[in-house]
């Protein structure tokens, strides 16, 4: 099999890449390992909301100066404020074309409501997330009968605190007895599948409409709307505006933006290998020009450009030992504090400094092996070093910028050299 380029990995990063490739016509195939984690995130998309120094930011423009300064190795720094700018810009076109509806800004965060009732700054949200300061004087928040993923009380302590009325009230919905009755089962994905079934909804509107109360407003634990539509049909059907927090992993909003990702890859003919695993490389002339797979065994997946968005430790991309950190597919150089006892702080509240461990890169994201690039070797998202996407709120733009500069020098690249899409 050829291909112009393989990503490994299909999570934020290498699904960005991907789509981008393709909407260029390029023949592209994403090598996934296992779930990504978009299943596990919130579902919007931060930029930048801190400075490492921990100074808020509300307008990324006007921190990036700063950010270089204080971080000259974080992924944005190596990229300039001009093209983290227009990046930024691009992602949310790509968003927009991938069908994808979110609400924000790149040159302004907003303040999203937390599962907690908390205040976060994001970039991108999708528009059933609350954001801070809520326009409604009275809130009716909703807990499911038996689901302990969410709790409405500290969300409903939270939210008084800045001066809105709120009202807790509980669903029962005896639709939901059968995942009842199996606590493991009862998680918000198991229960976005019944609630989103159409002949549900009628009996899914009748008890919210008794629930609401005199609420001009109405938050759900995000239990309901893998597709938007069942959203869309309860605010219709109630008349009032429908919230939704995001709950513990695996997140309904979190799938849904990664289905939405890969379906627009797919659609431009990119190919997706899950459950596969790249166990080697071909190099000739220092380029790249094959991997070779787990589930593919002796068949060479030729290709012309290799873009690793693996992720970091929790995806696998990065391992660690008690000594020591290592890229586990190429081997490549890792940048990590020297001293073990410098890896991490013992309160754990701090930011930690193993989070901005990660490969070593130039200002093209070409990773290093015993100090040498691969022509053809690009890393982009959060297997890169040097921010703390946790601390700093960066993590879904690094991997959305990171992808869409390494795809433009791709196709730059492939241009010069008139390399057939």
């Amino acid at each position: 099999m050829k291909f112009d380029t393989i990503i490994i990995g299909s999570g934020l990063a290498g699904l960005t890449a991907g789509i981008k490739l393709a909407e260029s016509g390029q023949r592209c195939a994403i090598i996934s390992r296992g779930q990504s984690a978009l299943h596990f995130s919130s579902g919007s998309l931060d930029l930048l909301s801190t400075l490492p120094d921990g100074t808020p930011v509300h307008t990324p423009e006007a921190a990036l100066e700063n950010l270089a300064e204080q971080a000259p190795r974080h992924p944005y720094s190596l990229m300039g404020k001009e093209n983290v700018l227009a990046l930024a810009a691009e992602s949310e076109q790509l968003l927009t074309r991938a069908d994808i509806s979110l609400v924000g800004h790149h040159r302004q965060n907003h303040l999203r409501i937390t599962p907690l009732g908390k205040q976060r700054a994001s970039w991108l949200s999708p528009p059933e997330v609350p954001q801070a300061p809520l326009p409604w004087q009275k809130v009716t928040v909703i807990n499911i009968a038996g689901f302990l993923d969410f709790q409405a009380e500290l969300v409903s302590g939270s939210l008084s605190a800045t001066g809105s009325g709120v009202h807790v009230a509980e669903l029962t919905l005896p639709v939901l007895d059968v995942l009842r009755n199996n606590p493991s089962e009862f998680r918000a994905v198991n229960i976005a599948r019944v609630l989103d079934l159409p002949e549900n909804l009628p009996a899914l509107v009748d008890e919210l409409r008794l629930l609401l109360g005199s609420g001009e407003a109405m938050i759900l634990p995000a239990c309901l709307g893998l597709e938007a539509r069942t959203v869309a049909a309860v605010e219709q059907a109630l008349g009032v505006p429908v919230k939704l927090l995001p709950t513990l992993p695996p997140s309904v909003l979190g799938m849904r933006l990664h289905n939405a990702l890969r379906r627009r890859f797919q659609i431009l003919g990119g190919l997706i290998m899950p459950g596969d695993t790249v166990t080697g490389a071909q190099l000739e002339q220092g380029c790249i020009n094959a991997l070779f797979t787990k589930n593919h065994r002796e068949v060479p997946l030729r290709t012309r450009h290799v873009i690793l968005a693996s992720g970091s430790f929790f995806s696998g991309g990065l391992d660690a030992s008690r000594q020591h950190v290592t890229e586990p597919i190429f081997g490549l150089d890792v940048n990590i504090q020297a001293e073990r006892a410098a890896w991490s702080k013992a309160d754990f509240f701090t930011p930690q400094p193993w989070l901005q461990f990660g490969l070593t890169v130039n200002n093209h994201f070409q990773p290093s092996h015993h100090g040498e690039c691969t022509k053809n070797l690009y890393a982009i998202g959060s297997v890169l070093g040097g921010f703390d996407p946790i601390q700093q709120g960066c993590g879904a733009g690094v991997s959305m910028l990171t992808a869409l500069c390494v795809a433009t020098q791709i196709l730059v690249a492939a241009e010069a050299c008139h390399e057939p899409a």
